[in-house]
This record gives structure tokens, C-alpha cells and sequence, in this order.
């Protein structure tokens, strides 16, 4: 069993479809064979304190109604152990895709990881985050 690493408060998600699209048309995208991250600053609060959200998609094509819950609880657990490279005021969109619900957990951080920081740094690079 993996350490306890608090709740995803909901200070943490993006929630409305409006912060979804925002983050979609001025993020930046990384594609892997499992997820699509994608990533944006904040511009509510671009400052050092702003807390950095996440918003998980998973759509029916990667499988019924417990796989796709599946998928997202371990986006989410992979969001609160390591969220911290991420840095501050950053918003991460992850797309389950297909190939996501057979990974075991260590890829699915793995793959989670190498694609967000590569999000991050593309996003930082280009004067997006």
C-alpha cells in the first residue's frame, strides 16, 4: 500500500468546463501512448503562491464505468505524491487514453511524469507557464 498522501481538495481540480477550455486552447500539449498532458500557467494567479490544479478526462472508449474510475483514481494518487517538480501555478490537464488502463501502477507514474515535466518545460520555454 502506497504512504497517505492527503486529499485532492478541490482547491486542486479544475472544475468548471470554462478553466478546461481555457487551459486546452493556451496550453501547451505532450502526447504519449497513454495519456495527453496538457499545459497552461494560471492567470487568475500567477503568482508563486497559486496552487497547482489538475483536471483528468477519460472517455468511454478506455473502457466501462470501472476502468475509467480506475484510470482516474491513480491519475489523481500520481497528482498528490508528486506534484511538487510541477512547481507552482500550474494548471495539468491528463487525457486517459486506451492504453492507460493496462499499464501497472510504476509505468503509469512513469510515463505520467515524463510527460507532465516535458509539458512544463515546453509550456515554460514558450512563455505559457
Amino acid at each position: 500500500m502506497s504512504p497517505q498522501t492527503g486529499r485532492f481538495q478541490p482547491v486542486d481540480r479544475l472544475r468548471r468546463s470554462v478553466e478546461f477550455q481555457q487551459v486546452i486552447h493556451r496550453g501547451r500539449r505532450v502526447t504519449g501512448a497513454a495519456f495527453v498532458v496538457v499545459c497552461a500557467e494560471r492567470r487568475d494567479r500567477p503568482d508563486a503562491t497559486a496552487q497547482t490544479r489538475l483536471g483528468i478526462t477519460v472517455s468511454r472508449k478506455v473502457g466501462n464505468a470501472v476502468v475509467r474510475n480506475r484510470v482516474k483514481r491513480r491519475i489523481r494518487e500520481w497528482f498528490r505524491a508528486g506534484r511538487e517538480p510541477l512547481g507552482p501555478g500550474i494548471d495539468l490537464i491528463v487525457i486517459g487514453r486506451l492504453a492507460a488502463a493496462g499499464l501497472r501502477f510504476e509505468s503509469f507514474a512513469g510515463e505520467l511524469t515524463r510527460l507532465s515535466s516535458a509539458a512544463v518545460h515546453s509550456a515554460r520555454r514558450a512563455g505559457v507557464a
